[in-house]
């Protein structure tokens, strides 16, 4: 008997042993995210989907499948911290009123698959109807469709009449769908535990007014202190961090004060909220590409004109205090508010970041380290180290020269171990 079990065990680990994949990849220039450096010359080695080792001195394995990408210049997967993955615009009045969730549903999977191949490997989405990105984000987890790995957060919490509520129509005009729309510190509790209850990974919600909406404000307050206070405090108690999409001044401070991880946009942040964010650690997530789309664009897609002036107020402000902010040291990590424009583009911001502010190398690390961090995977995500999540990326080009590249010239593309593009 004891033979017998000596043998059924050497037999299963030499069956495991074959099972398991190798993977060694020749990096030219590796990008190291932590340190904010580039090193010559790396071999990382894979096994299945981790990172098992990287170094100039890594002995190849005889069985090891080899890539070589000598000639390039090797980063983390990068990660897009503001997305609306699941659609994107094409008519004003179609997309509101003529396509149901299942519409919507059918075709996300396309962007998905868009956005892995521009190279972003991870995202967090903030905020999609009917629960969609979570649905999204359950079939790529099991591998059924190709896309980034996801980070959603359901529906946007919103006032009445809100940033997140439907507004500019009839009062005879009524809509059958579901909301996060949400008033008083009972009922904004509530809807964080039914986001939670259908399997968000964070919450976002409105803190002021916005821009692609129809109601009056870019960035009124929309909810009260002790409104944003309870959003925070419940989902704190569920272990999960919050968003707050906000554009003016006073709720970016009342959102900083609540305790939320991060700002989305930030447009109108003055000098007291950017030493609130420096004094708390709260991210700055500015999407400073998209106001070029919206301005180009959205007049062909039959959007309000009063959407477009304050889209006008908003663009050129938001990039001069991104700017203010980046000089004082909030931390930054990147979004784009991908679904705005077309999914694919997300890298199109990279050249912003480095032209109001950042270098080349602290955008790439918004991109990854920084992302990873706000996101709370840090220890899984955002470089290229041993015992973290094969996410690699290949630029043929030196983006520290030419940060585009990043845009233009993605050859490579592996999440998790696999290998979804190789040019």
């Amino acid at each position: 008997m004891k033979k017998l079990i000596c043998v059924l065990l050497i037999f299963g680990s030499n069956f495991a042993f074959a099972q398991e994949k190798i993977t060694a990849i020749k990096a030219g220039k590796l990008f190291d995210s932590e340190k904010g450096t580039f090193l010559n010359n790396q071999v990382i080695l894979i096994k299945d989907n981790l990172i098992s080792e990287v170094g100039s001195n890594v002995k190849i394995p005889a069985n090891a499948e080899v890539i070589d990408l000598s000639t390039k210049t090797v980063l983390p997967g990068l990660i897009d911290c503001h997305t609306h993955i699941t659609g994107q615009p094409e008519n004003y009045m179609e997309d509101l009123f003529r396509k149901s969730p299942v519409d919507v549903a059918i075709t996300a999977h396309i962007y998905a698959k868009r956005t892995l191949e521009a190279g972003f490997t991870t995202c967090r989405d903030v905020g999609a109807s009917e629960y969609i990105d979570v649905a999204l984000r359950n079939a790529i987890n099991a591998g059924k469709v190709p896309g980034p790995r996801l980070y959603v957060a359901g529906f946007f919490i919103g006032a009445t009449g809100s940033h997140g509520d439907l507004t500019g129509f009839s009062p005879n005009v009524h809509f059958q769908q579901g909301s996060g729309v949400a008033d008083g510190v009972d009922g904004v509790r509530k809807m964080v535990r039914t986001n939670v209850k259908y399997g968000v990974d964070l919450i976002k919600f409105g803190a002021t007014a916005g821009v692609l909406s129809e109601e009056e404000s870019v960035g009124a307050p929309q909810y009260s202190q002790e409104e944003m206070n309870a959003i925070v405090a419940e989902a704190h108690l569920w272990g999960k961090k919050v968003a707050a999409h906000a554009h003016g001044t006073e709720g970016i401070i009342m959102a900083v004060k609540a305790g939320v991880s991060s700002i989305e946009h930030g447009s109108f942040v003055n000098e007291e909220g950017i030493r609130l964010m420096k004094e708390k650690g709260t991210y700055l997530v500015a999407d400073i590409y998209n106001d070029d789309f919206i301005l180009s664009e959205y007049s062909k897609m039959g959007v309000p004109q009063k959407i477009i002036e304050k889209e006008k107020l908003v663009g050129r402000l938001q990039r001069e205090n991104f700017q203010k902010a980046v000089k004082a040291g909030v931390k930054v990590a990147y979004g784009t508010d991908s679904g705005v424009y077309p999914h694919g583009d997300n890298a199109k911001q990279f050249f912003y970041m480095v032209k109001f502010g950042l270098t080349p190398i602290q955008a790439i690390q918004a991109a990854t380290i920084n992302a990873a961090d706000l996101i709370g995977i840090k220890d899984k995500a955002g470089s290229i180290s041993t015992g973290k999540w094969a996410d690699i990326v290949a630029v043929d080009g030196d983006p520290q020269q030419d940060i585009t590249l990043i845009e233009k010239k993605m050859v490579f593309v592996m999440k998790d171990g696999k290998v979804y593009k190789n040019q």
